[in-house]
């Protein structure tokens, strides 16, 4: 299992991976859980936290509403009754269980969502979860025993939010992929040109290492780079 530890002595685990990172972020007293993966990975969640020792919750924090992230999020509040976070532009489909399907990036993801769009929606219904605190930019966890911040980084959708770890790490659920070594764009994404600029707002922060929640870490030197490629190409096609 994958873990970080940072400056004010603040552990993140990497505590599921596979179809969706699911990650844990605790001060050694209180612990937010960030994501909760598909529906279907629900006993291996229950598993990975009785193996760690887990016995509360305190705080759920779901980067959006897509199936991947958020279809276990009844289970846990039923579970742990966590305060359960989520920003104002995503709440909708949380309350209904419903998925925004974004656009495709690159060809194939294009054709999908055109050829099969209605129907994923269909298929990926998950439970529905009350939220208990909405998001709209930026919101301090100070209050909470923890020196982070939930900050909004549309672009994937509308409501997407990353969570800033002590200015060292970020949490950036589906903003940005690492899957692939040399890019960190993700297949879909409901305005490209937003996401570019939460990656610019992401590169404000002193954040060394960026853990999306498909694939591995993605270091400060490769977003910077693909930013670089991006916003140049995004502002002469602006000219």
């Amino acid at each position: 299992m994958k873990t970080w530890k940072t400056k004010s002595g603040y552990q993140v685990m990497q505590i599921m991976s596979g179809r969706s990172n699911v990650f844990l972020l605790t001060n050694g007293i209180k612990n937010i859980l960030i994501d909760t993966s598909v529906s279907r990975s629900w006993i291996k969640l229950q598993k990975q936290l009785d193996t760690l020792g887990v016995n509360t919750i305190d705080y759920l924090i779901l980067t959006h509403a897509h199936f991947d992230h958020a279809a276990n999020a009844k289970q846990i509040k039923e579970k742990f009754n966590p305060m359960v976070f989520i920003q104002k532009e995503e709440s909708s489909y949380l309350s209904h269980g419903e998925n925004i399907l974004p656009n495709g990036t690159i060809g194939l993801t294009r054709l999908l969502v055109n050829l099969l769009g209605k129907r994923l929606i269909r298929r990926f219904k998950y439970e529905p979860c009350q939220p208990d605190l909405l998001i709209d930019s930026q919101y301090d966890l100070d209050n909470l025993g923890f020196n982070a911040y939930l900050l909004h980084t549309p672009g994937h959708t509308k409501g997407s939010i990353s969570l800033i770890v002590d200015d060292e790490i970020a949490i950036v659920g589906d903003t940005m992929f690492g899957v692939f070594k040399w890019s960190v764009f993700p297949p879909y994404a409901e305005d490209k040109n937003l996401m570019i600029n939460s990656w610019g707002k992401l590169l404000e922060t002193k954040c060394k290492e960026f853990l999306p929640s498909h694939g591995t870490a993605n270091s400060r030197l490769i977003v910077q780079k693909e930013y670089n490629k991006r916003i140049k190409i995004l502002l002469h096609t602006k000219q």
